[in-house]
């Protein structure tokens, strides 16, 4: 009997200033607006995943602050089951959209535009749980 397991993820909140963070547009399904983040390759640890993938989706160097909180709801994926580990970070470098991202803009957390998967909850939560 095969067991089918959730593929490993990360997500990223990239402080950029004061209540701004950096969002990305996807380029592949589903579209819309994201948190930089993606799975996390076999030998890799979360940390790493999660700084690999900012500098891939949005040109950024990033330092991680803390990892933040793990998301698992089955359905927080249209395409499969993720389990999602996010990371609160700081960026340097020229921002640059990459790989799966279309574009990389910053947003202001009280005009967020809509977003896929979960990431309106775990941004909510953020919101709700920042100091």
């Amino acid at each position: 009997m095969e067991i089918k397991c959730p593929k490993v993820t990360v997500d990223l909140i990239i402080e950029i200033g004061e209540g701004e963070i950096l969002l990305i547009e996807r380029k592949n399904p589903p579209f819309g607006w994201a948190l930089p983040g993606g799975f996390v390759e076999e030998g890799e640890s979360l940390e790493e995943a999660a700084v690999r993938e900012a500098k891939e989706e949005t040109g950024l160097n990033v330092t991680l602050l803390r990892q933040f909180h793990t998301y698992s709801d089955p359905s927080r994926d249209p395409r499969f089951h993720t389990v999602s580990t996010v990371f609160i970070a700081r960026g340097e470098g020229k921002m640059a959209a990459g790989d799966d991202a279309k574009r990389a803009e910053i947003f202001s957390l009280s005009d967020l535009p809509p977003l896929v998967f979960d990431h309106s909850k775990i941004l909510s939560d953020y919101k709700e749980r920042r100091y």
